[in-house]
C-alpha cells in the first residue's frame, strides 16, 4: 500500500503542533486531515474512516481518552497514538492504554521516532490484514 493511500486524523489543538505534525506526515506522502478539538474528530471518524490517529489528551470539547473510546467501541482496528505533554502523569497515560492507544509519544518529540512509531503501526495492521485473508482462505 502506497503512503498516499493512508488517511491520518490528527486530533491537536496546538496549532502549532498541527503545523508540525501536518509538515512531517505529508513530506513522507500520507494524507494528512487535522481536528483543533476531540469533538469534531470523533464526528469525522465515521465518514473518515482513518488509517490511523493521532490524538492529543488534553483538548477542547471532547478528550484524547473519549476519542480513544470512541474509536475502539466503533472501529477497533484503527491504531491510536497519542501524542501528549501529559507523559508525566502515569494515570493518564495508562488509562490510554486501557482505552485501546496503541502508543504513546511525550511532547517535545523527535520527528524521526514519531515517523518510525507510524509506519511500524501500519506494518502491524498490514500484517494483521494480511493474516485474516489467510486465515479465511483468500489469497495474500
Amino acid at each position: 500500500m502506497n503512503n498516499s493511500d493512508l488517511k491520518i486524523l490528527i486530533a491537536e489543538d496546538d496549532v502549532l503542533m498541527i503545523k508540525i505534525l501536518e509538515f512531517i506526515l505529508k513530506k513522507e506522502g500520507y494524507q494528512v486531515i487535522s481536528c483543533k478539538d476531540g469533538l469534531t474528530a470523533i464526528e469525522k471518524i465515521p465518514t473518515l474512516i482513518p488509517d490511523l490517529i493521532i490524538t492529543d489528551i488534553m483538548l477542547p470539547y471532547r478528550s484524547g481518552l473519549e476519542i480513544i473510546g470512541f474509536s475502539k467501541d466503533n472501529y477497533e482496528n484503527i491504531p491510536i497514538i497519542v501524542v501528549s505533554a501529559l507523559g508525566e502523569e502515569e494515570g493518564t497515560v495508562i488509562e490510554a492504554f486501557n482505552l485501546g492507544a496503541d502508543d504513546f509519544v511525550s511532547k517535545p518529540f523527535n520527528p524521526n521516532e514519531l515517523l518510525l512509531r507510524v509506519r511500524r503501526l501500519f506494518s502491524k495492521k498490514n500484517r494483521f490484514a494480511k493474516q485474516n485473508k489467510i486465515e479465511e482462505g483468500v489469497p495474500a
